[in-house]
Parts: C-alpha cells; structure tokens; sequence
C-alpha cells in the first residue's frame, strides 16, 4: 500500500460544514475541489455536508447577511469577518395588492432588489468568492447575461481580487456600464451567452489561477441560492410556503430553492410540510418549460430570442434537475411572451412599488398564466421571486411608459390633463 503524503505547505481546506462532493447522478463522493463535473458518472457535482447540530437561536444571533446561515453553507467557519459585499437579508414582502389582481388569497414578493449589486446573484458569488479564497486562487471570472457580471466585478473590487467577466456583446447598456465601473477587465464577446459560457470553460482550463465561479466553483456557487430559501422560511416565521414561483435560467436557482427548504425540514428547523415549486420561462427562451408540457425528461437547447435577457440560456446545466424538482413537488413550468414579460413589470410595480427587471417581469406575468391555468392554488399561501432591479433593463420598456401629459405650468392645465 502506497503512503500519500500531504504537502507541508498546503494547509487545511476550511469549508465549515461542507465535507465532500458528490455526483448528481449516480452519488459518487470525491475530496472537495475546484471541480464541478464527477469523473465516474459525467453528472454535475454538488456539496455533501455533516451540519451537526444547528439551532434557530444561532441563526438568529448571527449577522444581518447570508452569513447567519454559515453553519449550512460550504464556507470557511470566519467568512464574515473578511471583506465582502454582505449580500442577503432582503425584504419579504406581503403583496396584498398584487394578490387582489391575480386572485391569490395570500402572496409574498421576495424582493431580493435590495443586494449590493441589486440582484440575488451577490449571494451565489459570495459563496463562491469565500470558496475560491480557501482553495488559492486569486482572480474571480464569469460568463454572465448581466447581474452576474455585476456581482462579480463588484465582489472582486471589494476583496482586493483581479475580475475577469465575459459578456455577450448584445448585453444591455445598463448592466454593461454597472460592470465597467468596478474597472475590471470585461470582455465583450460576439456571440450569445451559450457561445460565452463555451469560452469560459475553455478559459478556465488555461488559467489555473481564476475562479470561474460558474465553471470551475459551480458546485459552491450554486449553494448561495439555499438563502432565499433559508431567509423566506425565516421571514415567514420559520414555516414553509405552500408554493413558490421561480424564474428559470441555468435552473441551479430553482433547484437550490427546493434543496434549502428539504435542508431545513431535515435538520428540524422548520417543520416539513408540503411545497410546490413552479418555475417561469420566456417563452423565447423555454427549453425546459417545452420539455415540462411535452413530458420529456431531456431539455432540447434553443436559441435565445427574448427580451428577458438574464434568462436568455438555450442550454440550462440544470434543466434536467428542474424538471426533477417540479414534478417530485406537484409543481409546474410556463412561458410567457415578451408583451406579457412588460406587462408583469408594470403589474409589479403598479400595486406593489417594486420596479422589477425583466426576469421579475417573467415571474409575476408567469404566476398569473398558472392561475388562469389552475395550475397555482389562488388558496394557497404562494411566494414570488423577484432577482433583479429595473434599473438594468430600462430597454425593455420603451416607449411603453412616460408623462401622462406634457402641459403648460398652470394649475388649470394640471387640472385639465388630469380630468382628461
């Protein structure tokens, strides 16, 4: 028997909770690694955790952040005492406006507008970030349709990190410029994000030093997305919603919704009662919402063609797992069309204040199709989330809002305007 030998130099890996990696697949275990697809079975890996004992009063004693959920996340055991955006703890909301126009006895919006960068994706890259620290590297990369590249820029410039991101040329100019202004190198790619998101792979294999944290750290990455789950059960008093709505793009999301809820039912920090998931696509981008209403199990890749651009990914790595997720919970998957993506903005925004970018718009325009559909229980306490901020997608609405008048500065032409 041959002795391995650890290197002097190379201290221990401290990712709290976090103890292995194993395939999706086939539940084949490995050491944790900057790796992402298992070797034995070609299936995504994902984080195995021994979590001990975890109570409420921890939790609740922790910081304002993701990182009061540290003792459920594959993070070194002092994260929040090292730079970082401190993403997390956004608002639940009670939509009692927004339910009366959809008919839904009782709806919350988890407005997650409120993070550093003003999406969800400042947890995942948080996680990510903390990750890539305790393995060496030293430069955090992305391909991004947009809030990615945001948080990613934007974490690195506060960590003292290099950022490398990748974009498709066709980015909107709000999320462009909210990327160069962290001064990172950003490379615009001709291409869509698939083309993107081949380059990084193939980047990432060359510089051994950078963390894409969608590539190379995927698999700790993704565990970010468990906070909305974790926080939504907390706002909530520590129960389960009985639904949830979430917006589509990789699908990691969706799946990591579902995993955080199991994770809290299993550690008894919550009872676990039943949920169902739904998940909402574009309809010019709805592979896996075409696999979910034809009965597939394999999602067919499509070539982006909405405005809903931070969902715009033709070949989601999870699709298959979302559909897992939505069938085992007695969910569903729709699409909805540019005109109604608007339309959900405006809803949003008209009975909650809530200024949604277009994903937003294709959750709540999503949500409202299942109700018609009688798909969603109008009875059933449901939860809609809303990742990203409005400001970054102005575009899409055009000329589709603007002054109700342009009149004379006079009280009797306000007047006359507003009668009007």
């Amino acid at each position: 028997m041959t002795a391995v030998v650890p290197t002097p130099s190379r201290r221990a890996i401290d990712l709290g909770p976090a103890v292995e990696l194993v395939s999706k697949e086939e539940g084949h275990r490995q050491p944790l690694a900057p790796e992402f697809v298992s070797p034995h079975d070609f299936s995504p890996l994902e984080v195995a955790y021994d979590f001990g004992r975890v109570r409420r009063e921890d939790i609740e004693a922790g910081p304002r952040n993701i990182w009061r959920y540290k003792r459920l996340l594959p993070v070194p055991s002092d994260v929040e005492d090292i730079p970082n955006t401190e993403p997390g703890c956004t608002r639940l909301v009670r939509a009692d406006r927004l339910a009366k126009e959809l008919g839904v006895r009782r709806l919350w919006v988890k407005d997650d507008t409120g993070n550093p960068t003003h999406s969800f994706k400042d947890r995942v890259v948080a996680v990510a970030l903390a990750a890539a620290r305790e393995f060496g590297f030293d430069t955090l990369a992305c391909p991004s349709t947009g809030n990615l590249a945001n948080a990613v820029a934007a974490a690195a410039a506060r960590a003292g990190w290099r950022s490398v991101v990748l974009i498709p040329s066709s980015l909107e100019r709000a999320k462009v410029l909210t990327t160069a202004v962290y001064d990172g190198a950003l490379i615009a790619v001709d291409g869509n994000y698939d083309d993107v998101n081949r380059l990084a792979t193939q980047l990432a294999a060359e510089h051994e030093s950078w963390a894409f944290v969608n590539v190379n750290v995927r698999p700790y990455y993704s565990e970010g997305s468990k906070t909305l789950a974790f926080e939504v059960a907390e706002q909530l008093g520590w129960r389960l919603p009985e639904q949830i709505v979430v917006p589509i793009a990789s699908g990691s999301q969706l799946t990591k919704v579902d995993k955080g809820f199991r994770e809290l039912g299993e550690l008894g920090l919550v009872e676990s009662t039943p949920y169902r998931v739904f998940g909402a696509q574009a309809t010019g981008c709805s592979p896996v919402s075409s696999a979910f209403r034809e009965g597939h199990d394999v999602v067919r890749p499509v070539r982006p063609d909405t405005i809903a651009r931070s969902l715009a990914i033709g070949n989601p790595a999870d699709g298959p797992y979302v559909l897992d997720t939505v069938r085992r919970t007695g969910g569903a998957i729709a699409d909805v069309s540019d005109d109604e993506v608007v339309e959900g903005i405006r809803l949003l925004a008209r009975t909650e204040g809530i200024f949604t970018e277009t994903a937003g718009g294709v959750t709540v325009a999503t949500a409202k199709k299942l109700l018609d559909a009688g798909s969603l229980d109008p009875d059933a306490e449901t939860v809609l989330l809303i990742t990203g901020d409005g400001l970054k997608t102005l575009d899409a609405l055009g000329d589709r809002v603007g002054p109700k008048a342009t009149v004379l500065p006079s009280v009797e032409a306000v007047q006359a305007a507003l009668d009007g």
